[in-house]
């Protein structure tokens, strides 16, 4: 498959997880994919192992923290002078350093939330407007998440702020358009190695009931991330697409 064959991506948060999933499915699709986390080491061994598995010389790293503009421009700026585009953007970094009550939350916490996971965001799609997207077109996919779409106990401001990342990929794909087409993935629970500690010991409870009768992988979420990129959706924008094997379908009453 080669579907994205020659296109640029830059991937926030994309040395491990649903972000290194994707750099795998895109490198599979044919793009060059640029890599920015803020730890070096996590990104060097992503570099090989997106190389071990595709043919080196399309893969490169940039440490940078996906909540600070000047850092997402630098990458930004990298990516132009190393590859001379950007096509593709997904905004996969995300931050969560608060779980509780909503009424308890403090505000560096939940600034920190927000600089990451919606500031964050329009931080890096402004970038590649400017130097690219305005002109020769692109696609931005942001990875929100399910929560943004209901209540939890547990991290309701991490997921206020993954609702207005789904608000912002229908604001962005009205101003943005024609040239670029904004979308969204909202995940369900995901079989990280970062949320290993909710999924693994529940993991019979959790898929039961779930009309798919199992849980997510970074798999899934990269196979939609190369659709939206491509033009195989060239007439889909400021759409969230649910991922979570049907948790949302269930009735009212009927737990997850």
């Amino acid at each position: 498959m080669t579907v994205l064959k020659g296109r640029v991506a830059v991937i926030t948060g994309g040395s491990r997880g649903i972000g290194l999933a994707i750099a795998h499915a895109y490198r599979a699709a044919g793009a060059h994919v640029v890599l920015a986390a803020r730890k070096a080491d996590g990104l060097a061994a992503a570099r090989a192992a997106l190389e071990a598995v595709e043919a080196p010389g399309g893969v490169h790293t940039v440490v940078a923290n996906a909540g600070e503009p000047d850092q997402a421009q630098s990458c930004v700026d990298e990516t132009m002078a190393r590859f001379g585009r950007l096509d593709i953007l997904v905004n996969n970094a995300a931050t969560n350093p608060y779980h509780g009550d909503l009424i308890d939350l403090d505000l560096p916490r939940a600034e920190k939330t927000v600089r990451v996971n919606q500031y964050g965001m329009l931080a890096w799609i402004r970038c590649a407007w400017k130097a690219s997207m305005a002109e020769h077109g692109g696609a931005v996919v942001n990875i929100a998440s399910v929560g943004g779409l209901i209540v939890d106990p547990h991290i309701g401001y991490y997921n206020a702020t993954k609702a207005a990342m789904i608000h912002m990929t229908r604001q962005l794909a009205y101003e943005l358009g024609p040239k670029a087409r904004v979308n969204a993935i909202a995940p369900g629970l995901i079989k990280t190695e970062l949320a290993r500690a909710v999924w693994e010991v529940r993991e019979p409870i959790l898929t039961a009931k779930l009309p798919l009768r199992r849980l997510g992988t970074p798999e899934d979420v990269a196979h939609a991330a190369v659709f939206l990129a491509s033009d195989a959706s060239s007439w889909i924008t400021g759409q969230t697409l649910v991922i979570d094997g049907g948790a949302l379908a269930l009735p009212i009453g009927v737990e997850s």
